[in-house]
C-alpha cells in the first residue's frame, strides 16, 4: 500500500496519503487520483479544445478552494471516484481513442506523485496539458518536465490579502509567480500546429469584481518577468455563487469598464498574445455535469 508524507503542493502539510483513504491534509484526498469527470470539452481557449475537444479530466479535491469556485462540488465538497493506476491510464486511452486533441489534466496539482507514476508507465500519442489553479510546488513541476507539454495555470492574485481573504492562502503570489517561472523555463516557447497548440505556456486570469487594479499589478508582473509573448488568456467569465454572499464586492459580475481597463493595461504593457472573452461568458451553463462520466 502506497503511503507517503505529501509535500505536493505548497501547503506542505506532510501528512500520509495512502491508497483509498481520506488524509487530514488540507485536500482530504488519498494518493490515488479521485476524479468527478473524464470526456472531451469544448469550452477552453480555442488552441486547447480545438475541433475535436479537449480530453479533460476533472480531478477532485484542491489546494486552494476558493470561495467563489464554479467547480464547488468536487473542489470543496470532494465528490467523485476514486480510480487505481491502471483506471486512470485506460481513462486516458479512452480519451485518445475518443479523439482528444490533449490530456487536459483539471486542477492535478495534489496528485502529482500518482500522475507521475501513471505516466511513466503509459504516455498518451497527444499533448498533456497541466491545468492548474497556479498554487504548485517547483518541486513538484520539476517530477513533470519532460511529460508536461503544455502549461496552463492560473495566477490569481497579486495582493496578498485577497488571496487569504477568499482562498486562505497568505503566499499565493510568490508561490504562483515561482511556479510559472518553472514552467517557462520547461516550455520557454509555444509551439502550434494546424491551430493547436502542442507545447507552451498559457496564463490565465480572472479579472474579479471590485478588484481590477490587482489584474493590472498581475499584468504589470507578468511583463517585467516573462517575455512579452507570453500568451495570457484574460477570463471575464466570473459568475457569483450563492456560497459568496459574505464578500459583498463579489456578488456581481463583472462590469464593461472594469474588464476594459485590464485589456488597456494588458497592450499598454506591451504585452503582444492573448484571449479575451465575451460577457455572456459569465453564465452558470458552462460548468461542466460533474457526472462521473468516462470515470
Amino acid at each position: 500500500m502506497k503511503s507517503d508524507k505529501c509535500y505536493s503542493c505548497p501547503r506542505g502539510c506532510g501528512v500520509k496519503r495512502e491508497y483509498d483513504r481520506q488524509s487530514d491534509g488540507f485536500c482530504k484526498m488519498p494518493y490515488n487520483a479521485v476524479i468527478a469527470r473524464a470526456a472531451l470539452h469544448f469550452d477552453e481557449e480555442p488552441v486547447i479544445s480545438g475541433k475535436k475537444g479537449s480530453g479533460a479530466v476533472f480531478f477532485s479535491g484542491c489546494s486552494l478552494k476558493c470561495v467563489f469556485c464554479q467547480n464547488y462540488e468536487i473542489s470543496h465538497n470532494n465528490f467523485g471516484k476514486a480510480v487505481s493506476k491502471n483506471r486512470f491510464i485506460d481513462i486516458v486511452k479512452e480519451l485518445e481513442q475518443q479523439g482528444a486533441e490533449n490530456i487536459n489534466l483539471v486542477n492535478p496539482s495534489h496528485f502529482v506523485p500518482f500522475i507521475y507514476d501513471c505516466f511513466c508507465e503509459y504516455m498518451p500519442s497527444v499533448p498533456i496539458v497541466y491545468n492548474s489553479g497556479g498554487y504548485d510546488s517547483v518541486e513538484s513541476l520539476k517530477m513533470l518536465e519532460g511529460i508536461v507539454s503544455v502549461y496552463l495555470p492560473d495566477l490569481k492574485y497579486h495582493d496578498n490579502a485577497l488571496s487569504q481573504s477568499f482562498s486562505k492562502c497568505s503566499d499565493y503570489f510568490v508561490r504562483a509567480s515561482l511556479a510559472v517561472l518553472e514552467m517557462q523555463r520547461q516550455q520557454p516557447r509555444n509551439v502550434f500546429e494546424n491551430g493547436l497548440i502542442k507545447k507552451g505556456l498559457i496564463i490565465r486570469h480572472l479579472v474579479l469584481p471590485s478588484h481590477s487594479d490587482d489584474s493590472v499589478e498581475i499584468l504589470k508582473w507578468i511583463s517585467e518577468n516573462l517575455p512579452k509573448e507570453t500568451y495570457i488568456s484574460l477570463m471575464s467569465q466570473y459568475t457569483p455563487l450563492d456560497r459568496t454572499y459574505e464578500f459583498k464586492e463579489l456578488n456581481r459580475r463583472i462590469v464593461t469598464a472594469e474588464y476594459q481597463k485590464v485589456i488597456n493595461s494588458f497592450f499598454s504593457f506591451g504585452l503582444k498574445n492573448g484571449f479575451t472573452q465575451q460577457r455572456e461568458s459569465a453564465n452558470c451553463k458552462f460548468i461542466p455535469d460533474f457526472d462521473l462520466i468516462g470515470v
